[in-house]
């Protein structure tokens, strides 16, 4: 009995759903298409659009600014050479020759550094002799790291003669120490700091 009555029911729910729906029917209305002004274009991709892009190329990945510039850590690595020479003499010692080729190997490293050779002389004979003798040393060294194939325009040379002498002495031991070359380079890394996401992982 009770099934008769539901019947009747369902089909007047229908009948009226379908009524609803006909009288919802509207004309389609096309989207509006936006007019874009601005130039939104960001060639390196990192979040900063090229009108105000003052650092284009950044590398992907990398920490920006406002202004799409991408933070960096400075370290630097330093050299020395220091060599010894006997007295009236430019001629290299065969001890020193590591020193010379490890240099040339930073420079290597290190393309955008230079190097002054900085020659000098002991105290002992005529001071523009020595002058003269300090530079060939300078010039000894130059030869043996342009032989390693070091640009010849990053290198330098100095001679000061004995006007900058390291031992003020008069004995043996301060002529020798006196009678060297030096040099110091310093080689600049820059390393880019990346954004942090969340699959960065931070080394512990």
């Amino acid at each position: 009995m009770n099934i008769r009555i539901l019947i009747p029911v369902f089909a007047v729910v229908a009948l009226h759903m379908t009524s609803v729906m006909a009288e919802d029917e509207y004309e389609y209305v096309e989207p509006p298409v936006a007019d874009q002004v601005s130039d939104l274009t960001d060639d390196d991709k990192d979040g900063v659009v090229n009108a105000r892009d003052i650092c284009p190329g950044t590398p992907v990945g990398a920490q920006v600014d406002n202004d799409g510039c991408g933070a960096a850590i400075v370290e630097e690595e330093e050299r020395q050479l220091r060599i010894l020479f006997a007295n009236d003499s430019y001629e290299i010692n065969p001890i020193f020759s590591d020193q010379i080729q490890t240099m040339a190997e930073f420079l290597e490293k290190y393309k955008s550094a230079s190097i002054q050779i900085q020659g000098y002389a002991s105290k002992v004979g005529d001071p523009e002799y020595n002058l003269e003798l300090s530079k060939k040393r300078a010039h000894a060294v130059e030869d043996e790291l342009l032989y390693y194939e070091v640009d010849p325009k990053r290198v330098t040379i100095v001679g000061y003669g004995e006007s900058r002498l390291e031992a003020d002495g008069d004995d043996e031991t301060s002529h020798a120490l006196n009678r060297r070359v030096t040099a110091t380079v310093v080689g600049l890394t820059e390393k880019v700091i990346d954004e942090w996401t969340i699959f960065t992982i931070i080394e512990k």
